[in-house]
């Protein structure tokens, strides 16, 4: 795109461009501050969450900042969560006066503006020139799913810009031969925000070891980086990672945190399943669609400079590549493609894609004209091709704030509803057989069993090695479970325990909870269900003040 700092040259006017870095993060706080006004209006008219696990990160943090520990129920601490370091900081927000939720959401809101400018600094790094950068950090801005990250509760936004940050750390450094390891040290904190993270770190690892020289002929040949600056952050990292998976080591038995456990599994062959990467492409072609089109563009023209003075590397492209086909190695005991919530475990790839995808479209647009005529009028092309490429991302974000809404309004008609249902009825001696770990139990002191196995990992030898053949076979195991652990309630969607809650005796429904408009939760019914080990009956729900 000429006019706008084609790639690998300095932008026109680069001065003058720097001047408008607060753009993208104006944009991407005003689309924060809507979203979390939105929560404020009826018909919600409370701040909420949109994911249940977001709950669960919050009882974690709430029990560290109260001196549990890493504990769910109470006395027992367990490795199950994926991202101890967002927990840790979430415990911070316990400590803050005023409503916690308030807090949650300004952390978060602050770590995608992080990751706004430091989409723009790693597109520097990268060449892009000051202007190819800016429309970058602009297109991260408004990205509705990185907005509606932002405002989760969940970690995205924190794990986003601190790989972002190191990997434009490891771009400077892989270019000055010495160089303190700071983007190591500072990817092995990414990997206590995102597990994903210690691929990202041994995709930098190799980034850094392995170089190249280019001769006179072009012919590119391979040298070895420096050696002992790479000793240098790997013992960095090892000392930023070693107390983490010690604790999960010493808690849990493996380094893995108990997620792993329950949601991985052998791949079923050799190859990537064809669903899954489709349902992966689908994921990064619905927020940035152009981007992704070129970014295998934006790696060619990566990989056409190295061992030249323009040589960046190629660890985003490692990257882009490298998430989804690790993925691929595992697959969850459902059959279900491992992309998370909406796909949110891809979610921060999504300002690389950005990146690489400006990239290619930089090389392209040196061979077309700086002007274009239309109607009769002389528009800069650069001008055009970053409106075309920005008002699809305004109006995704305008378009998704209703589906934002929704996903909050998913999770308080079912989850938090049957919680604040149950307060004022539930024995303290009572226990709970949960699906859904997070909300029940951050508003609920009950103890609870997790039927998925995060907190409670004494479930999955009765779930491990289900025939998938037989559909209801998995909950013979799972009443096998319940009947040794003997809980009061079962707080389940009936449509995702078909059998347990409809053909076998002793289990009676005692509230129903519609979710209208599902898009979040595993079903549009959560029922509370009094089990055939019942020993704590429901107490009278003291009458509603006038």
């Amino acid at each position: 795109m000429r006019g706008m700092g084609e790639s690998g040259e300095p932008a026109a006017g680069g001065g003058d461009w720097r001047r408008w870095r607060w753009l993208p993060l104006a944009a991407a706080a005003l689309a924060c501050l809507g979203f979390a006004l939105g929560e404020l209006r009826p018909p919600l008219g409370e701040l909420g969450l949109p994911l249940d696990d977001s709950w669960i990160h919050l009882h974690f943090a709430r029990q560290i900042a109260a001196g549990e520990g890493l504990s769910y129920n109470p006395g027992r601490w367990i490795s199950g969560s994926t991202s101890p370091l967002w927990t840790a900081l979430l415990a911070l927000c316990f400590l803050l006066p005023g409503p916690v939720l308030v807090w949650v959401k300004l952390l978060g809101a602050l770590f995608f503006l992080a990751t706004v400018d430091a989409t723009h600094r790693l597109g520097r790094a990268l060449g892009l020139g000051d202007a190819l950068a800016l429309l970058a950090a602009g297109l991260v801005a408004t990205t509705y799913w990185l907005v509606w990250s932002a405002l989760s509760g969940m970690e995205v936004a924190l794990f986003a810009a601190l790989s972002l940050w190191g990997m434009r750390l490891q771009v400077d450094e892989r270019r000055t031969p010495g160089a303190p390891p700071a983007g190591l040290a500072l990817l092995a904190i990414a990997a206590l925000a995102r597990p994903e993270g210690y691929l990202l770190l041994a995709l930098a690892a190799a980034d850094r070891l392995v170089l190249w020289r280019r001769t006179a002929a072009g012919v590119l040949r391979l040298r070895l980086g420096d050696l002992r600056s790479l000793a240098e952050g790997l013992v960095l990292v090892a000392l930023v990672l070693a107390p983490t998976l010690a604790f999960y080591r010493a808690v849990g038995g493996s380094v893995l945190p108990t997620t792993f456990a329950v949601k991985a599994s052998p791949p079923a062959g050799p190859w990537p399943d064809g669903r899954y990467l489709r349902v992966v492409a689908d994921v990064l072609f619905r927020s940035q669609p152009i981007a992704l089109l070129a970014a295998g563009a934006g790696v060619a023209r990566l990989s056409a400079v190295l061992g030249t003075e323009r040589d960046r590397g190629l660890l985003p492209a490692l990257w882009l590549a490298g998430l989804p086909l690790a993925y691929a190695t595992i697959t969850p005991s459902n059959g279900v493609p491992a992309v998370g919530n909406f796909g949110r475990y891809y979610f921060p790839l999504l300002p690389v894609v950005a990146l690489l995808g400006l990239h290619g479209l930089a090389a392209a647009g040196r061979q077309l004209p700086r002007w274009l005529e239309l109607a009769g009028r002389r528009l800069a092309l650069a001008a055009v091709a970053a409106a075309l490429l920005l008002l699809p991302q305004l109006w995704g974000v305008i378009a998704g704030r209703p589906h934002y809404l929704t996903t909050i309004a998913n999770v308080q008609q079912s989850d938090v509803a049957a919680a604040r249902w149950l307060a004022p009825r539930l024995p303290p001696q009572a226990r709970l057989a949960v699906q859904d770990a997070g909300a029940l139990k951050f508003f609920l002191p009950n103890e609870i069993l997790d039927l998925a196995g995060i907190v409670t990992p004494e479930i999955l030898p009765f779930l491990h090695g289900s025939a998938a053949a037989e559909e209801t076979y998995w909950e013979d195991r799972l009443l096998a479970f319940l009947s040794a652990t003997q809980p009061d309630y079962l707080v389940v969607f009936p449509a995702s325990y078909p059998k347990l809650t409809s053909r076998v005796p002793g289990f009676v429904a005692l509230k129903s909870f519609a979710v209208e408009n599902n898009v979040t939760m595993a079903g549009d019914r959560l029922v509370v269900f009094a089990t055939p080990w019942n020993r704590h009956p429901l107490r009278p729900a003291p009458p509603r003040r006038p």
